[in-house]
């Protein structure tokens, strides 16, 4: 069946337009084009800017009630069209259908807690009086919104890593400004659609496509933009945080996740978890399971199971219910992979599964025997390639999974709380799960990382922390 190629609109300042200039957009499974977008210029930006910043400056901040029922109503329309979010972001993105629907179903989720956590965004009084002198004096803090908050997204979560940008921002009484992957906007556009149609007044929410090397460095740059909010590759987001000066940023970029499986673990459980956390969405997780450091007493029966039900994956068209693994989000980054597994093997490496690239499929591989020199042990490979070592004791496994410049998330399998919790002490990142793979997350908790895992924290209430001032407020008042 021949594809239907749609043509798309950009969102800009509330109002949908077009443009002589597009882009195509790709199936990774076939690279068949299934859309054009817009390819915005400089000017496009500015204007989009434009219109945030009048609506900001001459609209009274955007009343709790209305926050409140205008994401309800996105919510509601995201279930209402809950397929046609999920076929949107299978077929521009690298997810299954089935990882498709479960993305849909926590974007609505984290669109939903926004309305929840704009009622219960408060400041609080402050006690003056302690200060001696200042007996007459009371008060509180409140928060503002900052008012056009810049956000960047990447293409592996194409739906709800905007509504974690998005959903936020207008529940805090922002304007924002999205620029999302190239690679992946439709998501993003559907997204849009849904506020527009609840009635978010315009200037509140634009959706500029097109290349970040010619419109990034305007959105990241314009003094009327007073936070930055971007998730993405780590070189990216060094580089943005060079050039926008005082402004307030938040960055979530990326990971090679540590988990640690001792003696005493659940194996079956232990198996099963990291699986799933290596190879779901072919590996493009920024909190998926990238190194595995198994206790050597159980490590052969433990690399059994994780290459056994390594093989037992379904590698295949993501459109398929029954397809546990797809393609990567094109052929580039799957030779890239499979550069990073070369290098790897060259240095004395072992494939015990996998290893084989069509297109831009890489199925899913074991690594053993890797060099802590080689790139896939240091970098955050980004696909579907886990590795797997042996260790001494919990003292190595916690001093090798701090040995990388990140620390997003990490696991660690035991039975023994003392253990557990030397590991959650000792381990530098941003999350440790027990007995969970590391690439487990709820929407609500705070998200990010430390080292070169990023800067601040993202789940709905924190990012509207840092989307919102404290403003003080003091009265002197007369006896």
């Amino acid at each position: 069946m021949e594809t239907q190629v749609v043509t798309r609109q950009m969102l800009v300042g509330g109002k949908w337009m077009s443009n002589e200039r597009t882009f195509e957009v790709f199936d990774s499974h076939n690279n068949e084009v299934i859309a054009h977008v817009p390819s915005a210029t400089e000017e496009e930006m500015l204007k989009a800017i434009e219109e945030a910043e009048r609506t900001v400056n001459q609209r009274k901040i955007l009343p709790v009630h209305e926050r409140i029922r205008i994401l309800t109503k996105v919510s509601e329309y995201m279930e209402a069209h809950h397929e046609t979010f999920a076929v949107t972001i299978a077929r521009e993105g690298s997810k299954t259908i089935t990882e498709a629907r479960s993305e849909v179903t926590r974007a609505t989720q984290t669109i939903r807690i926004s309305a929840e956590e704009a009622r219960r965004m408060k400041g609080e009084t402050i006690n003056f009086d302690q200060n001696p002198g200042s007996e007459n004096r009371v008060g509180y803090f409140k928060r503002f919104p900052v008012g056009i908050v810049g956000a960047i997204t990447p293409f592996n979560d194409p739906l709800n890593l905007v509504a974690h940008k998005i959903g936020p921002a207008i529940a805090a009484g922002n304007a924002i400004i999205l620029k999302p992957a190239s690679a992946t906007p439709l998501s993003a556009l559907k997204l849009a659609e849904a506020f527009v149609e609840a009635g978010l007044p315009g200037g509140y929410l634009s959706v500029i496509t097109g290349s970040g090397k010619e419109i990034g460095d305007t959105l990241v740059t314009h003094p009327a933009i007073k936070m930055i909010s971007f998730t993405g590759g780590a070189n990216a987001g060094e580089a943005i945080t060079k050039r926008v000066g005082t402004k307030k940023v938040s960055m979530e970029l990326g990971s090679n996740s540590p988990v640690i499986v001792l003696q005493d673990a659940d194996l079956p459980k232990a198996v099963h978890a990291c699986c799933s956390g290596a190879f779901s969405a072919a590996g493009q997780n920024c909190i998926g399971v990238q190194r595995i450091y198994v206790e050597r007493s159980v490590y052969a029966e433990f690399l059994d199971g994780i290459t056994e039900a390594s093989m037992a994956l379904n590698v295949g068209d993501k459109m398929n219910e029954r397809t546990d693994v797809g393609p990567m989000i094109n052929e580039k980054e799957a030779v890239r992979v499979a550069e990073w597994v070369n290098q790897a093997v060259e240095q004395g490496a072992k494939i015990e599964t996998g290893g084989v690239r069509e297109g831009a499929y890489y199925s899913p591989t074991v690594l053993t025997n890797v060099s802590p020199d080689s790139t896939i042990a240091k970098e955050e490979v980004f696909g579907p390639v886990v590795i797997v070592e042996p260790i001494d004791d919990l003292e190595q496994a916690i001093e090798k999974a701090n040995a990388v410049n990140y620390g997003l998330h990490a696991g660690i399998f035991t039975k023994d709380l003392n253990k557990a919790f030397q590991a959650i002490e000792k381990i530098d990142v941003g999350g440790i799960m027990i007995n969970d793979s590391s690439d487990y997350r709820i929407d609500e908790m705070p998200f990010g990382g430390t080292k070169g895992s990023g800067i601040g924290r993202e789940g709905i209430k924190y990012s509207m922390d840092s989307m919102t001032e404290q403003k003080v407020v003091c009265f002197n008042i007369d006896e």
